[in-house]
C-alpha cells in the first residue's frame, strides 16, 4: 500500500514538474533569459532587465582552518529599476560551524544593500558594470562583523570565440576585523565554456589580498544549467591555493527570474 502511494505521488509530482517547466518555458520565450552572479565569485557584467525580479539561492559547505561551515540560503534579490540599473539586496545567510572550538557556532549573518550600473557594452562586445554596496551589522553576535562595511565591484566580460567567454572582476572591500576596517583588494579571472545552448561550465581564479592577514586565493570550478529560460540550477567546488584560503568548498544553487506585476 505504501509503495503504491509513493508511486502515485511520484507520478503526480513528475506531471506537475513537467507542466510547470513547460509553462515557464513558454511564458519566458518573449522575455529576457536569466543571467546570474552565481556560482562564480565574479558577478555578472549585465543587470537584470527593467521590471524584473531575480532571486538567486544556494548552499555552501566549506572546510577552512580545521572548521567545517555550512551556510544557506545565500539569497540575493536583484530588481531591474531602469534599463541599465538594478537594486540589490543580500539577505542574511544562516551559518553553522560544525566543529568550532570551544563550541559550534550558529546564526544569521549580516544584511547588505547595493546598486549596480551597467556601463557596457563598450565597443563591440565588452561588457562592464559597477556595483556599490553597504553591509549592515544585523547578524548574530558570533557571526556579524559588527561594522558597516562598504564595497565596490567591477565585473566585466568579453567573448573570445563562439563558445568561450573571458570574464573577471576587480573589487575593493572594507570588512570590519577586530573593530577596524581591513582594506581588501580582490581580483578574479574566469574562462567560461558554453557546452550547449542552456549549459555552461567555468574555471576561475580568485584572490583576496587584505591589508592585514594572509591572502586568500582559490581555484574554482562550476557549471550552470538553464532548464527553462528563466530558471537555472548550478553546482560548484573549489580548493585553496594559499594558507589562509579554505581547504575546499562545494555547493549548489537554484535561481529564477520573474516579471514584476504591473511592469
Amino acid at each position: 500500500m505504501l509503495s503504491k502511494f509513493f508511486k502515485v505521488t511520484s507520478a503526480i509530482a513528475l506531471l506537475f514538474l513537467s507542466a510547470t517547466v513547460g509553462w515557464a518555458q513558454s511564458a519566458a520565450d518573449a522575455g529576457p533569459t536569466i543571467s546570474t552572479d552565481r556560482p562564480s565569485v565574479a558577478n555578472s557584467s549585465v543587470v537584470v532587465s527593467r521590471g524584473y525580479l531575480q532571486a538567486e539561492n544556494g548552499f555552501l559547505i566549506t572546510d577552512a582552518q580545521g572548521e567545517s561551515v555550512a551556510d544557506f540560503p545565500e539569497t540575493s534579490l536583484r530588481f531591474g529599476l531602469l534599463d541599465k540599473t538594478e537594486l540589490r539586496l543580500a539577505l542574511p545567510d544562516y551559518f553553522h560551524t560544525v566543529n568550532a572550538v570551544p563550541a559550534p557556532v550558529s546564526g544569521l549573518g549580516d544584511f547588505a544593500v547595493g546598486i549596480k550600473q551597467q556601463l557596457g557594452p563598450i565597443g563591440k562586445d565588452f561588457n562592464l558594470s559597477t556595483i556599490f554596496f553597504l553591509s549592515f551589522p544585523t547578524g548574530a553576535n558570533a557571526i556579524s562583523s559588527h561594522g558597516y562595511d562598504p564595497g565596490m565591484q567591477f565585473p566585466w566580460s568579453k567573448p573570445v570565440s563562439k563558445n568561450w567567454t573571458a570574464e573577471g572582476q576587480v573589487a575593493l572591500y572594507w570588512p570590519t576585523l577586530a573593530g577596524a576596517h581591513n582594506f581588501t583588494r580582490e581580483i578574479t579571472f574566469v574562462f567560461d565554456r558554453q557546452l550547449t545552448a542552456p549549459w555552461d561550465a567555468f574555471v576561475e581564479y580568485a584572490g583576496d589580498f587584505p591589508q592585514r592577514g594572509g591572502s586568500r586565493q582559490i581555484a574554482h570550478f562550476g557549471s550552470a544549467y538553464k532548464f527553462a529560460p528563466r530558471h537555472q540550477i548550478d553546482v560548484q567546488f573549489g580548493a585553496g591555493l594559499s594558507h589562509a584560503a579554505p581547504h575546499f568548498f562545494l555547493g549548489a544553487g537554484y535561481s529564477f527570474l520573474l516579471r514584476l506585476p504591473g511592469r
